[in-house]
């Protein structure tokens, strides 16, 4: 694996643990490390990615919303809701 492949990873990964730890800015400006590393390395793939991009969003909106309606069901359940779950790193935002 050469040091480009190394660096796209590494900054994906941890853009991902930054974001989910609540270090939102921190961790979309690793992530945008590894985009810019993966448009400089592909940039074929990177175009057809942009162009798919609205219909990955799409679907990932109704991913979210389907877990969100069924958190929401079990939280009912519980009595309290989904609301009430701490959230990962203990700060929100």
């Amino acid at each position: 694996m050469d040091w480009k492949k190394t660096l796209m990873y590494a900054s994906f990964a941890a853009g991902a643990i930054l974001f989910l730890t609540g270090r939102r800015p921190a961790g979309l400006a690793v992530a945008g490390i590894g985009v810019a590393t993966f448009a400089a390395e592909n940039p074929e793939k990177f175009e057809e990615l942009w162009h798919n991009m609205p219909e990955y969003i799409e679907k990932g909106s109704k991913f979210v919303n389907m877990a969100s309606s069924f958190l929401e069901r079990i939280g009912e359940e519980r009595g309290g809701g989904y609301r009430n779950m701490p959230v990962a790193g203990g700060t929100r935002y």
